[in-house]
């Protein structure tokens, strides 16, 4: 009996050895040496990616933290609308990403025009050793992709929030579709794909350019095109109005510093431990410095301690150091975040004054910010240069407008951008979806 049951332990490991070796081949993998080094660089290896992935989770539960900003600082009537939208940017990011993005950003050897634009074909499809460390010896094929996704859907979101509360759903999307397959990879591939700007020294760390003035200049068309919600500007007079719920919107923001751990720490591309923590402190020091510096802005200047400006000093901060937060130094990060929170009070108040109306600051936190975050890396590091930092700011910002402000016409011209005055006034939650965020405070009169 015991020699039955031995035989069956050892026919059962067999069978799991093979199949075991089988999957490996299915993933076009061999065995592994047995040596402790080969071991050892395995098990660093398979670290490696599962901080990625665990990267990958938090830039994911950012989009969470700007659905909720975003609906807290607008108006209830309009809740359902932005939820929407934040639902379907990132299904949307991701996809078009698989399809086109990912091979347009990363062209590989399929460069054109002095590696100005590149494509290295549609869809997804595993390389040669690309589930093992041949492909990257901090992540596979895969976790490569799905990091770099979740970036992608950002800039959309970004823009969705300056456009909020006036803008047509069906058109939002549309514009999200094409601006995310095409333009935020084409100008990442400039840099990260190892285009033409990282030829020249260009540094954006996590994207302090590639994503959030991607995402800012692209919100700054859209604004312009649009025009200002009803009531915001009677003459000259700017009329607040205000987010309907401040605590949404805060948690928002705690959301937005969670997961940018993972937006700067997971851009390091490894679970690196000096890197990832130096970035991680890099990171905390600026959010720290633009919360303040904000405050004291917002108090000296509005006479009153403004909490929507706080939050997105907080956000100003993280939008700097972005950039630069691998090779600047701690006393350089507090700077970059002090001068940034102060940035993003003095814009909201100018963009105010211009009468570009933008409901949730996202054109000062994301294009003004992300602009002097860029630009910051040149004058804190003295291995990069300003000029070319600016060169890539002017690039990337001349592509993005350029095209965002050709797409919101050409939307505008055929399927129109803007609802109706009656659909703004009663709220797009009743006028697009037909539903309420909030049930229950709508008054029905009697037949």
């Amino acid at each position: 009996m015991r020699k039955r049951f031995k035989l069956g332990v050892w026919a059962a490991l067999v069978i799991a050895g093979l199949h075991w070796v089988g999957v490996a081949s299915c993933y076009g993998q061999t065995a592994p040496p047995g040596s402790e080094a080969d071991v050892a660089g395995r098990a660093m290896f398979t670290v490696n990616n599962v901080w990625m992935m665990v990267a990958t989770f938090l830039v994911f539960i950012m989009h969470l933290g700007f659905a909720t900003l975003e609906t807290g600082l607008t108006r209830a009537k309009n809740s359902v609308n932005i939820l929407f939208k934040n639902t379907l940017i990132v299904a949307i990011g991701v996809l078009t990403y698989a399809l086109v993005g990912f091979n347009l950003m990363y062209p590989g050897q399929s460069w054109l025009m002095g590696k100005f634009l590149g494509f290295g074909g549609i869809g997804l499809s595993l390389p040669e050793g690309g589930l093992g460390s041949a492909y990257n010896a901090g992540y596979t094929y895969w976790t490569d992709f799905i990091f770099q996704g979740m970036f992608a859907a950002t800039a959309a979101t970004i823009v969705s929030g300056a456009v909020a509360e006036r803008i047509k759903l069906n058109s939002f999307l549309i514009f999200s579709m094409l601006y995310v397959m095409f333009i935020y990879p084409l100008v990442g591939s400039w840099g990260w794909g190892g285009g033409w700007l990282a030829a020249r020294g260009f540094h954006d760390f996590a994207g302090s350019t590639f994503v959030h003035s991607v995402g800012g200049w692209a919100a700054l068309a859209g604004v312009i095109v649009l025009g200002p919600r009803l009531g915001k500007y009677v003459g000259d007079t700017v009329k607040p109005i205000m987010g309907h719920n401040l605590p949404l919107a805060a948690i928002g923001v705690f959301l937005l510093w969670l997961g940018w751990f993972g937006f700067n720490g997971g851009s390091v591309l490894s679970a690196d431990a000096g890197a990832v923590s130096y970035v991680l402190v890099t990171t905390t020091l600026a959010a720290c410095a633009g919360i303040v510096a904000s405050m004291i802005t917002s108090w000296s200047v509005q006479h009153k301690p403004d909490l929507t400006m706080v939050l997105n000093g907080c956000l100003a901060g993280l939008v700097g150091i972005t950039a630069g937060a691998d090779v600047v130094s701690l006393k350089a990060s507090i700077v970059i975040g002090a001068v940034a929170g102060v940035l993003v009070v003095v814009a909201v108040l100018l963009f105010d004054k211009a009468k570009l109306d933008d409901p949730v600051g996202a054109l000062s936190v994301h294009l003004v910010c992300g602009v002097w975050g860029t630009l910051a890396v040149g004058v804190f590091c003295s291995e990069f240069s300003v000029v070319t930092q600016l060169i890539g700011v002017v690039a990337a910002g001349a592509l993005c407008c350029v095209s965002a402000l050709v797409m919101f016409v050409a939307i505008k011209a055929t399927l129109g951008l803007r609802v109706s005055e009656e659909e703004e006034l009663k709220g797009l939650d009743i006028g697009e979806h037909g539903m309420e965020a909030y049930s229950g405070f709508q008054i029905f009169t009697s037949q």
